[in-house]
């Protein structure tokens, strides 16, 4: 992989892997498998069948606790250590023709992309748990579906411009962070003086 895609892979992975881990290493594997992409030899193991598999069931998994509200909630929580870290991996995997401290910021960059994607997820989704409408929820979680998956695909396809892609939908979601961060709090503060 040439520089600008390796930066993709890194920037896209982490901002989907923020948003749906299984989802991400599950499409990778499969464009891996059937020959669409070229993954970085370090990475080329995430079209094993065994990995396949554990990555469908998580996701399955994923799919179904999106769906109920607290349930949905504990999960974020949970992933909150998880999806930040999967990302610095796949990016420090990613990145392994690199000298060793290019690696390192790759893998902190990354971390910190799926941080903020994961965090604005689990913000959303907090937000849209205290609505007694279930349509929300489940609206929010195929959106994220769809955008981990298209964006891990278009990363490894269109590099130059997913790397746009990703610089917006970063800035997109500081911008959801910081108003969702003031929406929960109000929320909170309501409830607490009644």
């Amino acid at each position: 992989m040439s520089p600008l895609e390796t930066l993709s892979l890194v920037l896209g992975a982490g901002f989907a892997s923020g948003l749906n881990l299984y989802a991400t290493v599950a499409t990778l594997g499969l464009l891996q498998r059937f020959g669409i992409i070229q993954l970085p030899v370090h990475l080329q193991v995430l079209a094993h069948p065994l990995v396949l598999a554990i990555a469908g069931v998580l996701y399955i998994m994923e799919f179904l606790a999106d769906k109920v509200p607290y349930i949905d909630s504990v999960w974020q929580a949970i992933h909150t250590f998880i999806r930040p870290p999967a990302a610095a991996l796949l990016a420090f995997s990613a990145t392994a023709a690199a000298p060793e401290p290019w690696r390192w910021a790759a893998a902190l960059v990354a971390g910190g992309i799926a941080l903020t994607s994961h965090g604005t997820k689990a913000s959303a989704r907090a937000a849209a748990n205290i609505s007694p409408e279930p349509l929300s929820n489940w609206a929010l979680s195929f959106g994220e579906d769809v955008l981990a998956v298209w964006l891990t695909w278009f990363a490894t396809a269109h590099p130059a411009v997913a790397i746009i892609v990703v610089a917006v939908l970063f800035a997109i979601s500081l911008y959801l962070l910081y108003h969702l961060f003031h929406f929960l709090r109000r929320t909170l503060r309501k409830l607490a003086e009644t």
